[in-house]
Parts: C-alpha cells; structure tokens; sequence
C-alpha cells in the first residue's frame, strides 16, 4: 500500500507567526480569538455547508474592529486569514488532511488546558455563525459528527454526555489523534454529495410477441 501523505500545512510558519503576533497585540482586541482558535474557526468554515460572507466572520473573528496600522496590513492580515481558509478547502477537496498547529497529543492534561481544545473551541466558534446549516436536514448524523470537537472543545463541560464521551484520558487522546480524519470526514459529508447510483439499463424485450418481428 502507498504511504499517506503527511498533513498539508494551510500556511507556513512565517505567515503563522505574523498572524499570531497581531492577534495577539492589544490592537487585535481582547475578545479577538488567537491564533489557534482563529486556524480551528476557519478550518470550520472551510468545512461548512454553506458560505460565510468574510464581512460577517471577519467580525466574529475579531469580536470588534480590530487597530490595522493602515490599509497595507489591513489587506495583509485579513488576506493571510482568507488564505487560511481557502488553503483547507482545497487541501480537503484533493483527500489531503489539513496540518493542525499542536501535537496530536494531551499528555495527560486535560483537552480544555491545552490548544487542542482552544483549537476545537474556535471550531465549534465556525459552527456557531450559521448553526443552522449544520444541523439541517440531518441533525443526528451533524450532532454525531460534531460530537468529537464539543467534546474537546471544554465549552460543554455541563452536559453529561460530554463527561462521558471524552472523560477517559485513553478516548480523549484517541480523538486528538484523529482531530485531522474527523475534519475531512465531515468536510466529505458537507461538501461531496454522495454518488448517485448509475440507472440500470432496461431489459431488452424478447423477440416475438411485444417485440421486434425476426427477419
């Protein structure tokens, strides 16, 4: 068998590190998500059923209008964040699973206290601006699916179901592990509609009686 392709980053380090220096500055804002949880918010809207206009996550990303130095770094850092976005869409178009900036491991610590789970919160964020879309039409299959980035997101500690699915270090770490596969799984489900079966050819009808007359 072909060895899998490693994960595909959706920007190199440099870009990363510019981006998180920003959003990380008080002219970002102090609601303004940081960059792990701005990769998991548009990695979400790479996979979402339906497209987000950039006016509107741009200020759910923000929380509030963010202090660009002028209108260069302005088209810079939001383009940096669309490309983001567009690099997942396209990775997840090709089969190729996206590269997450964290260890695909806890080490022990619980998901909440690490960037796994601000990565899943800013996820669960993308779900959050169109809720709706996610869960239309078939809401058990969306809530199955989703279940895994609720769970290490830590923003539903509350529910009992949550303690359940995830409370075991062994489950936690098998679904960090498997955060990369669980996005392109629902990105198939969102964005690749299933095949439509090929109608089958009609029976030819025998010769004689209601058919063709032989020669």
């Amino acid at each position: 068998m072909p060895e899998a392709l490693p994960p595909t980053p959706l920007l190199d380090d440099d870009e990363l590190d510019l981006l998180d220096d920003f959003l990380d500055s008080e002219r970002a804002g102090e609601d303004a998500l940081d960059v792990i949880g701005a990769h998991g918010f548009l990695v979400a809207l790479a996979v979402a059923p339906r497209e987000v206009p950039a006016t509107r996550w741009v200020g759910e990303l923000f929380h509030g209008e963010p202090a660009f130095a002028d209108a260069a770094e302005r088209d810079t850092l939001l383009g940096l964040l669309e490309r983001l976005r567009d690099n997942a869409m396209a990775a997840l178009e090709r089969g190729q699973l996206p590269e997450l900036p964290f260890e695909l491991t806890l080490d022990g610590i619980a998901p909440e206290e690490t960037p796994i789970g601000d990565w899943c919160a800013g996820f669960m964020e993308g779900v959050f601006l169109d809720e709706s879309a996610w869960f239309e039409g078939d809401e058990e299959a969306a809530a199955t699916l989703l279940l895994p980035f609720m769970a290490l997101s830590g923003l539903f500690d509350d529910e009992p179901d949550m303690a359940d699915f995830a409370g075991r270090p062994a489950d936690a770490e098998r679904l960090v592990a498997q955060l990369p596969e669980l996005v392109l799984d629902l990105y198939l489900h969102y964005r690749v509609p299933p095949e439509t079966p090929k109608p089958k050819p009609r029976p030819k009808k025998p010769a004689g009686r209601g058919g063709k007359r032989r020669r």
